[in-house]
């Protein structure tokens, strides 16, 4: 079983700490740049991992659509996340929409900047009980952010009127976790959920739900 490391590594710590979170997971996990043309059905799952703008931002999106179309379970973290605000705001929603990091402040913005940045920043993540993250994490966690933009609270109520889940929210984040009902595996964070691996924590709940999915997937 493999999983798609989907993103442009670097000497980030983010990078670092999800190198560090590989060898105890119970499937291969291969780093797949975004510029590679490379094909997310080849593999049994995809987490789109932190570091945006990616080098291919178009190839990710499309990516993004072939996921949710043909059910790949699904991972998305921090840029992983507004990548696929970005994808369902277009593609479900079928509205207008933009990432204020790339395409500067505009009123079409799904993904625009935070009031305040929390590169770095710890914030108290709180399940939203009956969602499928708050099965998986019953408590508030503190949860650790390396990010300076998040969905727009007006697409994500968008969202939620089509049928869109959010699983958590925390303070200066908004909407912390987004779930997609009806897909076997679809869930985007916030916080970063591999970060304290260097550290030796353990594999973060959220983190074991998506391999126990690939891997349910896969039998």
């Amino acid at each position: 079983m493999s999983v798609a490391l989907l993103g442009d590594r670097s000497g980030h710590r983010s990078h670092r700490e999800l190198d560090s979170l590989r060898p105890a997971l119970p499937v291969d996990t291969e780093w797949v740049p975004t510029g590679s043309g490379f094909d997310v059905t080849a593999y049994d799952g995809v987490w789109l991992v932190p570091g945006s703008p990616y080098a291919d931002d178009d190839a990710v999106l499309a990516a993004l659509t072939t996921i949710r179309e043909e059910e790949v379970p699904f991972l998305g973290t921090c840029g992983g996340m507004q990548y696929a605000v970005l994808e369902l705001a277009r593609s479900v929603l079928g509205v207008s929409a933009t990432h204020a990091e790339t395409a500067g402040v505009a009123a079409d913005n799904a993904v625009a900047p935070l009031a305040c940045s929390l590169q770095g920043e710890e914030r108290l993540v709180t399940p939203v009980p009956g969602t499928r993250f708050g099965s998986w994490v019953g408590e508030p966690f503190l949860g650790t952010h390396f990010c300076s933009y998040a969905p727009a609270p007006a697409v994500i109520e968008a969202l939620e009127a089509a049928g869109v889940v959010v699983g958590a929210t925390a303070l200066d984040a908004g909407a912390e976790v987004l779930e997609l009902p009806g897909h076997p595996f679809w869930v985007t964070s916030m916080f970063q959920p591999h970060v304290g691996a260097l550290a030796g924590a353990p594999v973060h709940p959220l983190v074991t739900a998506f391999v126990d999915a690939v891997v349910g997937a896969r039998a």
